[in-house]
């Protein structure tokens, strides 16, 4: 298994890294947005990716929708279209006075398609039900039951990053969370724009005595680190405040979203905003200290290692992570087995990543099904979390359940 691919696996294992970790970037200079295939002139601030996700200024979108804005709070934002007022909950980031929001939510609340033009760099809102829509076909995904004692579980393994081709999901997910009476996920991917949660970000992830991230990588690393920063429109050092796993995660989610994938539409955020509007419990698995803190415990050895080979692959990543997409669609056991095992070259790496976590996971999945009360849980974690011999689907089977794949 080539080093890179467990750059990407990532992306179905830890919501809190992807989600959280990420410092704010400035997109690349040519990233464009276009409606219906005007384009949109931003004047007060340029579009920019932060923790995975596009973010453009609320107002000048909205105008560019025909979308009037009437109020907005720290969580969500109220506009009329077309003579109908929508509301969508979303956290909104204020930068140099400036209002952004993420444009897929704003542009599927309008009512368009958001889509990604990799070739021309352009996020494309069109219209729906015109003549460029695409069909949609959804994907086929990961989903297990186990029943116990009048408990039903429902395992579903999420990719935190997806974009519009992956809804709408298969009937069977909607069905079986239409029952649910909680919905449990690694962490609350919703709370990671939070005071509370950034600062656990800086004080975990940048250097707090002084030192740059120059000072603990090779010259050899730093120097091509800069090179892919100023391909990317930035300063070779923009990211030297910060430690070796956060840089990593930061390149992972550039080409991410380099190749349409964003936090906004990932599996796990898509049933926690349904969770919401059902008013529903939403259960943490996890929590960010946990996930920060595993990364930020890493060996200084295995936080260059993983990081110089982001650097050395980082052209590859983008097509790759497309690939990853296309797995998790089609719901191929045997590609994502293959890659969980990718895991065992490391064996820090694989305890941290996936054998510890598993096993407190399944802990956990085991007191639901035991607790007798004749309760429903849906639970989305990564998907790499399942398959394998240290995965959850095993842990549940030893501890003498029958897991069933729907």
């Amino acid at each position: 298994m080539k080093q890179w691919k467990r750059v990407l696996l990532s992306l179905t294992l830890s919501a809190g890294l992807l989600a959280s970790a990420v410092p704010a970037m400035a997109a690349p200079p040519d990233t464009a947005v276009k409606v219906d295939n005007q384009a949109v002139k931003y004047t007060a601030g340029a579009p920019i990716v932060e923790k995975g996700t596009t973010l453009v200024p609320l107002r000048t979108t909205l105008d560019a929708l025909d979308a009037k804005l009437t109020s907005t709070t720290d969580d969500s934002i109220t506009a009329v279209v077309n003579g109908r007022t929508i509301t969508l909950k979303s956290k909104l980031v204020r930068i140099n006075g400036v209002t952004y929001a993420p444009i897929r939510i704003v542009g599927d609340a309008a009512g368009y398609e958001v889509r990604w033009d990799k070739a021309a760099r352009t996020v494309l809102l069109v219209s729906k039900g015109g003549s460029t829509e695409a069909v949609q076909t959804g994907g086929r995904g990961f989903m297990w039951e186990v029943q116990h004692n009048g408990n039903t579980v429902y395992l579903v393994g999420s990719m935190h990053v997806a974009d519009k081709s992956f809804y709408p999901l298969r009937p069977e997910f909607e069905e079986a969370f239409a029952e649910a009476d909680y919905l449990s996920v690694e962490v609350d991917v919703s709370k990671a724009a939070d005071e509370e949660q950034q600062k656990l970000v800086l004080s975990l992830g940048s250097y707090q005595d002084g030192t740059t991230l120059k000072d603990h990588i090779s010259s050899e690393t730093y120097s091509k680190l800069g090179d892919i920063l100023k391909k990317a429109g930035l300063e070779p050092n923009a990211l030297d405040a910060y430690k070796p796993w956060v840089v990593e995660s930061t390149l992972a989610t550039l080409k991410t979203s380099t190749a349409g994938l964003e936090a906004s539409s990932g599996v796990d955020l898509y049933f926690i905003q349904k969770a919401v509007e059902r008013k529903i419990p939403v259960i943490e698995l996890e929590s960010y200290q946990s996930q920060l803190g595993m990364f930020d415990n890493f060996s200084k050895e295995l936080q260059e290692k993983t990081l110089k080979s982001t650097i050395e692959n980082f052209d590859a990543l983008d097509n790759s992570a497309s690939q990853m997409a296309e797995m998790w669609k089609t719901g191929n056991d045997e590609q994502l087995l293959e890659l969980t095992k990718s895991f065992s070259t490391d064996e820090e790496y694989n305890k941290a990543m996936l054998t510890d976590r598993n096993i407190g996971m399944a802990d956990k999945i085991d007191g639901y099904l035991k607790n007798g009360k004749g309760e429903e849980y849906f639970i989305v974690v990564g998907a790499a979390h399942y398959l394998g011999e240290h995965g959850i689907v095993k842990l549940l089977e030893d501890k003498g359940y029958t897991v069933d794949r729907k």
